[in-house]
């Protein structure tokens, strides 16, 4: 049995919340039988996503395929319109139930293509590891050069899983509270054009302020939104939170970690300044609070995770607060050309999990779409 003590930053995450799962769709079905096998394979090398949490760490024995992937055919037509256009409520009938381990995928054939479903606690791994896995499974699930495609996983691209590489950590008997049961809450869309954004980031240069990203803008668009939705719940500040992957800034994880390898930054904003100042003025506010990112830094953050336990205040532990602020995710650079099973990338790509008081953008064609829940 192969076992993995989890990072501070997985510990975050280790009653379930925030679990990643989104929705695949594919006009042209592809052959399950390659993807099981690249699944059978894939999970020694990934193997922690296939494991199972107990107290501080993760464990994996052996890959049962019936513990991480089902298929089902549905005698219908899988309408493209209605989920693009109902959102949440409608689409959370093809969320998975809650997993006994810390993976599951289920193909869904439709008469008029295959849906995927995958779901990952976050506990395994952020994002950046979910999508650097289904990449990895699309790639070996290709009808050809499947053997080179492994011979060159093995040799080069295969992932590395020391969690705890930089500050020893342990997590043992320590357990925090159940999810609270989920709240009824409002999702909405909006669709930002790509242009807007780059005329925001010009006449914030132009101006004389910072130079920022588009990160920055469409953070700021959210927050905005967020805090008008919320006028009357939140105080005189409100806080922003946005994950940062530090994979870039710190050597030891790179590109090839498999993990959770983010700081969650957050700051507070003037509400009254959100609800009169341009969005500019208000991205220009969020680039000049990020931090600068490196080795020396990143384990100060996961020192200060360490003081929050030691103090045993479990109730501050976690990714961010909704009753006080909100979380902004930036998925738009999801590598949409590598999820290709071998009939194409998909054509309609959904988040199925939402938290409330937080924000997802994501990418189609030239604009950004921007998903709230409040």
């Amino acid at each position: 049995m192969k076992k993995l003590d989890i990072s501070q930053v997985d510990a975050l995450f280790s009653n379930g919340s925030y679990p990643i799962e989104f929705l695949f769709y594919y006009r042209d079905a592809f052959d399950t039988d390659r993807m099981r096998r690249a699944l059978r394979g894939l999970s020694s090398a990934f193997w922690p996503l296939f494991g199972e949490y107990r107290d501080g760490t993760i464990l994996f024995d052996r890959y049962r395929e019936e513990d991480f992937f089902d298929e089902e055919a549905i005698d219908r037509e899988f309408d493209i319109p209605e989920m693009e256009e109902k959102g949440l409520e409608t689409n959370s009938r093809f969320r998975l139930p809650e997993l006994k381990k810390l993976f599951f995928m289920k193909a869904l054939r439709f008469r008029n293509g295959m849906v995927l479903v995958p779901k990952m606690y976050h506990l395994a791994g952020d994002g950046y590891s979910y999508f650097y896995f289904l990449s990895w499974l699309a790639g070996m699930s290709q009808p050809s050069l499947v053997p080179l495609k492994s011979s060159l996983m093995k040799s080069f691209f295969k992932p590395h899983h020391r969690r705890t590489i930089l500050k020893e950590f342990s997590f043992q008997g320590v357990h925090l509270g159940p999810l609270p049961q989920g709240d009824t809450f409002a999702v909405e869309g909006e669709t930002i054009p790509r242009k807007d954004v780059q005329s925001v980031i010009r006449e914030a240069v132009s101006s004389g302020g910072l130079r920022i990203s588009t990160n920055d803008v469409l953070s700021a668009l959210a927050i905005k939104k967020l805090a008008g939705r919320r006028s009357e719940g939140w105080g005189e500040k409100v806080g922003l939170t946005i994950p940062i992957d530090v994979r870039r800034q710190v050597g030891e994880y790179g590109q090839r970690f498999f993990g959770n390898s983010i700081m969650l930054h957050t700051l507070q904003l003037k509400k009254a300044d959100l609800e009169r100042s341009p969005a500019r003025d208000i991205a220009v506010e969020i680039r000049r609070s990020m931090p600068t990112v490196s080795k020396e830094t990143y384990i100060d953050y996961l020192t200060g995770l360490e003081k929050i336990l030691a103090e045993g205040r479990l109730d501050k532990f976690k990714p961010f607060d909704p009753g006080s602020g909100c979380l902004v995710t930036n998925l738009s650079r999801l590598p949409v050309d590598k999820l290709n099973f071998g009939t194409g990338s998909p054509e309609l790509i959904l988040p199925l999990t939402a938290e409330r008081n937080s924000a997802g953008i994501l990418a189609k064609d030239e604009n950004y779409v921007l998903r709230y829940a409040y």
